[in-house]
């Protein structure tokens, strides 16, 4: 609280806004300038920056005159990381989290997302935790590694309603098999920086709140998209799903939150620009309704992220 000069009567810190993005990954299957487009006319802040095998999201150049067009930022670039990127940049993973950092620099970005390494890339695994320390350590990007989750026996069962259904009647997602080492939780590591993903946490079945509260401080990034728990990650529209999106962003908010929010949704059905845009603009609706409000006290019988991260305490 601040005092003011003349009157000795206190005044309210005003919040610092949290920044809402949009996942160049959101509008799949039109391209990256097509993002930056959208970002533009429905009012993002900026955009996370997904380096995949569009050669433009790869193209540094490219995307800076992307910026100066359209006068969007990048918010964040997302490591290429995904299976459908693995050969991007080379195959060496340790390579490729080292250049999204650079590539980071060069955007005026100040955060770079990447996944846990999968089980088969021992090497990278074995030091990834050491590499992120260091990467961060070496520049003012933070390294924000990101919650996964795992493969689901029952996705081999039905997908949609039935595989939400059996997540339920089981209270978890049951058998699986993590593809990632150590494990699809970071913080069962330990890093200075997270990304919380929404549409992740339902598809593991874990518990979205206790998840930030167990990130802490360290919870610099939101995925905001929701889903229903079913067997393979949904990334609805915030709201649509069964995720506590409401209680998140307003927790955030209530807590002075210094890290971004990035719309990461699944557009693919959408039919026209139209309906595509629409989309993107609820999502970007719900974030600004939801990461501006204080928080409200934690529902009956239910522990909010602050009340768990004084029990860690």
């Amino acid at each position: 609280m601040a005092t003011g000069p003349t009157t000795g009567q206190t005044s309210a810190v005003p919040r610092r806004p949290v920044l809402v993005g949009l996942s160049t990954a959101s509008v799949y299957p039109e391209n990256t300038e097509a993002a930056f487009r959208y970002a533009a006319e429905l009012g993002y802040d900026g955009v996370e920056l997904m380096v995949w095998a569009e050669p433009a999201s790869q193209d540094v150049p490219a995307v800076q005159a992307l910026v100066r067009e359209y006068a969007v930022p990048v918010q964040a670039v997302h490591a290429p990381c995904l299976l459908i990127s693995q050969r991007v940049w080379g195959a060496d993973p340790v390579t490729k989290l080292a250049r999204s950092v650079r590539t980071a620099e060069a955007l005026g970005a100040d955060t770079v997302v990447v996944h846990p390494p999968f089980r088969w890339q021992r090497a990278y695994a074995s030091g990834f935790a050491e590499q992120v320390a260091e990467l961060e350590a070496g520049s003012e990007v933070i390294v924000a590694v990101e919650n996964m989750f795992p493969m689901r026996a029952d996705s081999f069962f039905g997908r949609g309603s039935s595989a939400v259904e059996r997540l339920h009647r089981r209270g978890g997602p049951g058998l699986g098999i993590s593809a990632f080492s150590p494990s699809y939780d970071p913080t069962d590591v330990g890093h200075a920086h997270y990304t919380l993903d929404l549409s992740h946490t339902a598809t593991a079945g874990m518990d979205a709140l206790a998840l930030a509260a167990k990130m802490g401080r360290g919870l610099r990034h939101l995925h905001l998209a929701d889903g229903r728990g079913a067997a393979y990650d949904e990334h609805l529209i915030p709201g649509d799903g069964s995720q506590p999106c409401v209680e998140l962003c307003r927790y955030l908010a209530g807590r002075g939150f210094v890290g971004q929010a990035v719309i990461e949704i699944n557009t693919q059905n959408a039919r026209t620009v139209t309906e595509r845009a629409a989309m993107l603009e609820r999502a970007l609706s719900f974030a600004r309704a939801h990461l501006t409000v204080p928080p409200d006290p934690a529902p009956v019988g239910r522990t909010g992220p602050a009340d768990r991260e004084d029990d860690a305490r």
